[in-house]
């Protein structure tokens, strides 16, 4: 069920047995459209059966009519035409009888199978593993014309099934294989070595049925599956218009026509087989018509098949047989029901959009469908719980299939073992009001009308005498004993004059002399219907209804569980569901619950993510980007609880202000994005616990006017890009490899700092280390305040004092007197890069850390490297730009190394530096090139992107970040072989990582750069997170900067770019204290020393 492209059906027809079903089975297919299971142009219909026993032949006459009748209608015509069937795919799928196992018939028979690619989360019923099938195996290639399909059958078919559809004409079969003995009860097509169908057997004995096998030792079953052309659905078409069919259409019953019964294979399509001669066929009669039918119809039968023979005798008829499928008809035998609904020989129980709280209790070969479990309930080998929510302790043994029950049904279940047998919840209306009904049959009990006749696996003989029931409870006097059957059999309870009713009405059978006969009585006091009398009673709207606030229980319970275990499973589908059925309310409530109890903040931080995902889901798509501002004046109060600490009072807070952004979907977008706001104030919190590793030793303070000068290098990520972000770097934990790197022979990062006399801050800026553009100085605490705004002028620098711990920006000492008290003046600081803005090269990072070390140096503190490293993150968090640790390992540290960090918190980093073979770092300096792309990069909501995916747990994302971890690993050990070719290949698949990363961050310029050097690389890779920036690429050949700089001219459409050596740096961050500058003004240095 995972084939994004199919068949773009124009129209789909659900054919229903009842009138008063076919607004609840239009709804369910307008469900299955809004699920994206259906296109969204499909015309939806589902139409009643003209009559009750109309046969699967007048419910597709019937079908083919009005699908013809609304199409033409919307192409503009005032009567019907079958020119509309010309460029028209159309599907018909026929509901079929009742069901002993479901209310809903088999087509909503729930299946043990869960679609973990739907975009919405769902039940899987044979309705959707039916429109699966025929939308993306089956129906693909076909040309215009009707697909017929019962939906009575379990099918599997492989994804390329092998039809061909050249120069096909008429209509054809679709055949899956099944054994001879399957096929004694069965029908079976005999086909030419052409394909052509010669002839269509029902039941035939097994020396007939022998014409039939094929090379492959199996035979050709009647699937249910039919496809007519358009020239032969027209002359179908055709036969609506003449009695007697046309009183298989609700035209000819409006008309006051007779109605009559047609079958699909045995009247319709056998007259087109070829070894079918007419008289033969006339006189024949479909398998399914009883006695009495054919005697009171038979020349209404034979004209209605003298007219199919006139129409479509000449329509060839062909069989197209899938080897590789499979068929199941879904019987009325409980015994093969609960095969198909169970695994026989797996070890496991199949436990399939449930939540069960000790699945130790269920044995292997059992499944469990859609419930909520609650305390021991143990289930037996080959036995079923479906749509049931029960509070042990209940033990139910082997072969029993239970269904519809609730919790407050629980007790009657309690101190009983059940084997063998079928209990059901039926919800039905009496004279009009909804009420609750239960029948209970055995699992070997017959529900055929002919035959002695069984009920809880005994004869009727010895119920009767082991309950005290009599024939007469059961049937009229006048009811012959031959006519006497479970079908017609009153046992079932549906009103008492006194109380309420329940399983223990009919579970009192299995132990009657129990309770001295007391619920007998009161069985002969209830007014009992039989299943037949039921079947007209069931409340079809309200068993869709419950199953569905079933599931939606039960999926909450499962979202709770998720998040709370920290499970790599997303929820996108489950919210897409909860939203698209009107449960975002419920949904909302549990993930505040969980938010809000959350033990640590990542917990809490994925469960306002969801909410976030909530909210737009319920915007639809229009609202504007999800990605934006979160500053809004009203959502300051409960950010403010949050970043207090205060996670209960803040998800409260949160709450109560979503409530007046719901009402439209602008405000909805704007609210997830306040929501994405509480979630990054949690994500800081966390990373904020790196200052754990944070220290500083106290040394010799510089004299006012000498500069401590930083210089550092830029960093190239070879491997692990994007594992290092928080939260995937405590959450999955992170590893990247990196090299600290000059840029044509220049370390271009910097910073330097002094002590001034005046009691201010003076911040400067600038693109060199003498070339300054933007000078800022602060002599109050206002003009600090907007240091935690990234985009703020000199908001880096502002934020390196309050981290340093030079400023207290919340305290009530003015700056002057503060900075005079802690150091008799001032600070100076100035900080430089000579890369380009959105580098790749991890330049804020590095900048930041070289601010950090010379400020803490010239206000008399060392900091080592490692506890920078963490400090860096404590800014970044500060500042409010996130982002991970890679660039200030890669760029303070020397060489090539790799930083890690576990899933853990506190978040810490550690470094482990990479030994190479000797002379290997030259090779690499030899073929290691940049080329500055000409592309700013705009990369400001590739974060947010990637960890509003992350958050979410979409599967590729995952396991991306999974492999992205691994890969790291097996490119420090290609570093420690040396081996080049390796590493290009790395290099390349790491540039497919991050894109999968992060969509989105290969402009097309870029992409038309990198296959112009493809030839000459092993590999290349956009620096940092993508989207522009610098280009670093291994080349093949040593030393190659002319030439592909020539390479790159001969190209047309590549912009301002520009090629630049690099080589790997051996210093990392370096540090002096240089001589006094008496004037105290910024002037150029005039003495160094090393520290």
């Amino acid at each position: 069920m995972e084939h994004p492209k199919g068949v773009d059906w124009t129209v789909i027809i659900l054919t229903c047995q009842y009138k008063d079903s076919v607004q609840v089975f239009q709804r369910e297919l307008e469900i299955r459209q809004k699920r994206e299971q259906i296109p969204a142009g499909t015309l939806l219909l589902a139409v009643e059966d003209p009559q009750t026993r109309v046969g699967s032949g007048g419910a597709t006459l019937n079908a083919l009519l009005v699908a013809a009748e609304h199409l033409s209608a919307r192409a503009g015509f005032t009567v019907v035409t079958s020119d509309v069937l010309n460029s028209a795919w159309i599907l018909i799928l026929h509901m079929g009888r009742d069901f002993p196992f479901d209310d809903c018939g088999r087509a909503f028979t729930c299946l043990p199978v869960e679609n973990p690619q739907a975009p919405v989360e769902a039940l899987v019923c044979n309705l959707d593993c039916l429109l699966d099938i025929m939308t993306h195996r089956l129906g693909p290639g076909s040309p215009p014309g009707v697909w017929v399909c019962s939906t009575d059958m379990l099918l599997s078919v492989p994804p390329n099934p092998g039809i061909d559809w050249d120069g096909f004409r008429g209509a054809r079969v679709i055949a899956f294989p099944g054994s001879l003995t399957y096929a004694l009860n069965h029908g079976v097509y005999l086909t030419d070595s052409q394909g052509f169908v010669l002839d269509i057997y029902y039941q035939r004995s097994k020396a007939e049925l022998q014409r039939c096998v094929r090379p492959d030792g199996l035979v050709p079953l009647v699937s249910g599956v039919v496809f007519f052309s358009v020239e032969t659905a027209e002359h179908l078409l055709a036969t609506h218009v003449s009695p007697p069919l046309d009183a298989c259409t609700y035209m000819g019953l409006d008309s006051g026509a007779q109605p009559m019964q047609l079958s699909l294979f045995f009247d319709i399509l056998h007259c087109m087989a070829q070894n079918v001669n007419r008289e033969d066929f006339l006189a024949g009669r479909p398998p399914e018509m009883g006695q009495g039918d054919i005697a009171l119809a038979a020349d209404y039968l034979k004209g209605a098949r003298a007219q199919l023979w006139r129409e479509l005798r000449d329509q060839p008829l062909t069989m197209a047989y899938v080897p590789d499928g499979g068929y199941s008809y879904l019987t009325a035998d409980a015994s093969e029901f609960l095969h198909s609904l169970t695994m026989p020989g797996v070890a496991v129980a199949q436990i399939v959009h449930s939540q069960v709280e000790e699945p130790q209790l269920l044995e292997a070969a059992c499944s469990v469908i859609s419930c909520l479990l609650e305390g021991p309930v143990h289930l037996g080998p080959r036995s079923v719980l479906q749509h049931c929510h029960l509070r042990g302790p209940i033990h139910i043994g082997a072969g029993c299939f239970v269904s519809g029950l609730d919790t407050v049904h629980s007790e009657a279940l309690h101190g009983l073992e059940l084997r063998d047998l079928i209990l059901q919840g039926h919800r039905v209306r009496l004279h009009g009001s909804p009420s609750r009904v239960f029948t209970l049959v055995g699992r070997l009990d017959s529900w055929e009308r002919q035959g002695a006749g069984m009920y809880l696996n005994m004869s009727w003989n010895e119920f009767f005498k082991k309950t005290g029931i009599r024939d007469w409870d059961l049937w009229d006097p006048d009811t012959p004993p031959s006519a006497r059957c479970l079908l017609n059999a009153r046992l079932f309870p549906v009103l008492h004059p006194t109380r309420a009713l329940g399983p223990q009405d009919l579970l009192w059978m299995l132990y009657p002399q129990e309770d001295r006969g007391e619920a007998l009585r009161a069985w002969r006091a209830s007014w009992r219907l039989s299943w037949e009398q039921l079947q007209p009673c069931l409340d079809w709207a309200a068993t869709l209804d419950s199953r569905r606030d079933l599931f939606f229980c039960q999926a909450l319970q499962k979202a709770r569980h998720v998040l709370e275990a920290r499970q790599d499973l997303c929820l996108r589908p489950l919210i897409r569901a909860a939203v698209g059925e009107g449960c975002s309310g419920p949904l909302l409530a549990t993930l505040d619950k969980v938010a809000a109890e959350a033990a640590d903040p990542g917990v809490a931080a994925r469960a306002l993510a969801c909410v976030a995902d909530v909210l737009g889901c319920m915007a639809e798509g229009r609202g504007g980007l999800r990605s934006g501002p979160a500053a809004n004046p009203e959502w300051v109060q409960p950010f403010s609880h949050l970043e207090c600490g205060d996670l209960v009072r803040g998800v409260e807070a949160l709450a109560q202000e979503r409530e007046k952004w719901l009402s439209r979907p602008a405000l909805l977008v704007r609210a997830a994005r306040h929501y994405e706001g509480a979630e990054q104030i949690l994500i800081r919190q966390a990373v904020m616990t790196a200052q754990r590793f944070v220290s500083t030793q106290p040394v010799e303070l510089p004299a006012p006017g000498q500069w401590v000068v930083t210089e550092c290098p830029a960093r190239v990520d070879f491997s692990g890009g994007w594992s290092d972000t928080p939260p995937i770097a405590y959450e999955l934990g992170g590893a990247v490899l990196g090299l600290a790197v000059r840029v044509d022979g220049r370390r271009p990062i910097g910073a330097k700092a002094r002590r001034i006399l005046e009691p201010e801050l003076r911040l400067t800026m600038g693109p060199r280390q003498d070339e300054m553009t933007m000078k800022i100085v602060c002599q109050s605490l206002d003009d600090l305040k907007d240091y935690c705004q990234p985009h703020a002028p000199g908001a880096l620098l502002k934020a390196a004092f309050v981290c340093a711990g030079i400023v207290h920006v919340q305290s009530a000492t003015p700056l002057h007197e503060q900075l005079l008290h802690s150091f008799n003046g001032g600070f100076e600081l100035h900080t430089w890069s000579e890369l380009p803005h959105g580098s790749g090269l991890g330049t804020s990072s590095i900048l930041a850390g070289a601010a950090l070390a010379a400020l803490q140096r010239a206000a008399g503190r060392a900091m080592a490297t490692e506890a920078l490293i963490h400090a860096v993150l404590h800014l970044e968090q500060v500042l409010t730009t996130g982002g991970g640790w890679q660039d200030q390992v890669s760029g303070l540290m020397p060489g090539i190394k790799v930083g890690r960090s576990r899933a853990q918190l506190p978040l810490k980093v550690e470094v482990e530096e990479i030994a190479v073979p000797e002379d290997f770092v030259q090779k690499i300096n030899d073929h290691l090139l940049l080329v500055y792309t000409g592309k700013t990069r705009l990369a400001r909501n590739l974060l947010q992107d990637v960890l509003r995916n992350w958050y979410a747990r979409l599967p590729a994302v995952v396991q991306n970040a999974h492999r992205l971890v691994r890969q790291t690993e097996k490119c420090a050990e290609a570093f420690r072989q040396g081996n080049l070719p390796l590493l290009g290949q790395y290099l390349t698949s790491y540039w497919e990582q991050k894109k999968l990363m992060a969509p989105g961050c290969e402009p097309l310029a870029v992409q038309r750069m990198m296959d112009v050097l493809a030839p000459y690389v092993y590999g290349q890779s956009l620096a940092g997170a993508g989207g522009g920036g610098f280009l670093y690429l291994l080349t093949k050949e040593p030393r190659q900067k002319e030439a592909l700089e020539a390479v790159l001219a001969k190209a047309e459409g590549l912009g301002k770019y520009s090629v630049h050596l690099v080589e790997v740096d051996a210093q990392g961050l370096s540090l002096q204290l240089l001589g006094s500058d008496t004037c105290l003004c910024g002037a150029g240095p005039s003495g160094a020393g090393t520290t």
